[in-house]
């Protein structure tokens, strides 16, 4: 039977990575790679420098074409579903051809595969096929949201108090009113620009744990102007950006 590892590897400090993942590394005889393009190189080369640090030394590296979303439909969870399924047409066709019964691969996943990744539920998908078979185990990572919160040197909630984790997406549709404490994650316009009026503060940051990391923070309506355009400067000279931030609402007056 072919065992398939998910590697949680955190947020891009090769320091985050976990014992249980440097462990699991160094079980691998094949690394998969979703290869997202010229532009996206640097997430290849993260990914390679923790291959060379941690796996063994006669593993092998498979990469496949990342195939791009369909952006132009109105129908986001379809075009998703679609992207999700060509994912899985691939990722099945380079484990039946290069994982051989009895081998183990994996696949190294930006900070934890549970939040807001993909690949548990393509890995789910192919077994569902019953075209290949093997066992997998995931194994956790340091989040961007924990990293973030690190960074900043702040918790994510406050005494007594939830905190919620959502998208751009939701956050653009209402800001909710029964959360003090939001963090939002692939958000692509800025949606936070929105709630300048509000009484919020941000903690905002982008490539988080990687040499081109940008932390800013202070009352959103100080700031928002300064985060899009630094965002915008960022994704322009490095042809892309991951960033996620958090907003918290002040303290409001206790009643009367």
């Amino acid at each position: 039977m072919r065992t398939v590892l998910v590697i949680g590897i955190g947020a891009g400090d090769p320091d985050q990575l976990t014992l249980a993942a440097a462990t699991a590394m160094q079980q691998a005889d094949v690394f998969f790679l979703l290869d997202k393009g010229a532009e996206k190189h640097d997430l290849i080369a993260l990914r390679q420098d923790l291959m060379n640090r941690f796996a063994r030394p006669d593993h092998r590296v498979v990469e496949v074409r990342d195939p791009d979303r369909d952006r132009t439909t109105d129908g986001y969870v379809t075009a998703v579903d679609d992207w999700r399924r060509q994912r899985a047409d691939l990722l099945e066709t380079a484990i039946a051809e290069h994982l051989p019964d009895g081998g183990c691969g994996a696949f190294l996943v930006w900070g934890d595969p549970a939040l807001y990744d993909s690949t548990l539920a393509i890995i789910e998908d192919i077994l569902a096929r019953r075209r290949v078979a093997f066992t997998y185990t995931v194994i956790p990572g340091v989040s961007s949201v924990a990293t973030l919160a690190a960074r900043h040197r702040i918790s994510l909630n406050r005494v007594g108090r939830p905190f919620l984790v959502t998208t751009g997406r939701r956050l653009a549709a209402q800001l909710p009113h029964d959360v003090d404490d939001i963090v939002v994650m692939l958000d692509a316009h800025c949606t936070f620009a929105r709630y300048v009026d509000e009484d919020l503060d941000i903690f905002w940051g982008a490539y988080l744990g990687t040499p081109d990391e940008i932390l800013i923070a202070g009352h959103l309506g100080e700031v928002a102007e300064r985060i899009v355009r630094t965002r915008w400067e960022a994704r322009e000279r490095k042809g892309w950006i991951m960033d996620t931030y958090l907003l918290r609402r002040r303290d409001r007056p206790a009643g009367p």
